[in-house]
């Protein structure tokens, strides 16, 4: 589609560059035929270029697409609701995803996918740990300090919350998770994975006043995904280690 001289002015605008902007009357129609392939080009490294950015500052690791996931591995998982979830209509609303199941049965993978479709969507993006994040929290010289990594953890289009109850949490802990949740509750997405029903948070987080007030807000605009079933990643381990056998059987053989 043709552009029109009005809509190449404004692009310039948009893209930023001001002296073209200042000294377009004196531009003649070749010149604002081959602008506008110059804008064309430049949009595509610029959209690549926030692409790349925002997958840095992600930080999602390396993951198993989607396509590569076992479906039949695990005894119950909602296939269906992954899929709609890969739609990211739920960033729409603020809605927040609780992936909830023992270790190895998928959930971190499903929440990367989330986490890297929603980064290719033009979004902004975090997925940390719990233990690195309350730990990053709870070691900040300062209030200022401590109020600016409050806002990285708050501000994000998505957060991922990653192996949340495997390890404890002190009070301290607890009051900085419940101080994130509350700063992104009807605002932002959270993804957290988890392998422990809310009932068990208490063990968490022990003696915290604020668990049934953080759980509160986590789940009041929420999809909840159980899943259960065996470790994948004990699956892939013994079929390693049947395999490397096997070798050795043929080579004493």
């Amino acid at each position: 589609m043709t552009m029109s001289n009005e809509d190449l002015k404004q692009q310039a605008v948009e893209l930023k560059i001001y002296g073209l902007q200042a000294h377009w009357h004196e531009l003649t129609e070749p010149q604002v035929s081959w602008i506008a392939k110059w804008f064309e080009w430049e949009q595509v490294v610029r959209k690549q270029r926030g692409l790349e950015r925002r997958l840095r500052s992600a930080k999602i690791g390396k993951f198993k697409p989607l396509v590569d996931f076992d479906w039949q591995w695990p005894d119950k998982i909602d296939q269906q609701a992954v899929h709609e979830f890969m739609q990211l209509e739920f960033l729409n609303d603020a809605t927040n995803l609780i992936l909830i199941g023992s270790n190895g049965v998928g959930k971190s993978t499903i929440a990367q996918n989330l986490a890297y479709q929603t980064a290719i969507q033009g979004h902004s993006v975090v997925f940390t740990s719990a233990a690195n994040m309350l730990n990053d929290l709870a070691g900040q010289d300062g209030d200022l300090a401590l109020e600016r990594r409050l806002k990285y953890y708050a501000q994000p289009k998505l957060l991922v919350i990653d192996e949340m109850g495997y390890l404890s949490y002190s009070n301290r802990h607890a009051d900085l998770l419940f101080e994130i949740v509350s700063r992104r509750y009807e605002k932002n997405s959270t993804i957290v994975t988890t392998n422990r029903p809310f009932s068990e948070w208490g063990e968490v987080f022990p003696n915290a006043a604020c668990v049934v007030s953080l759980i509160d807000r986590l789940i009041h605009h929420s999809e909840i995904l159980s899943i259960e079933g065996g470790s994948y990643r004990m699956k892939e381990a013994k079929e390693r280690s049947a395999k490397k056998n096997k070798r050795k059987s043929k080579c004493k053989g």
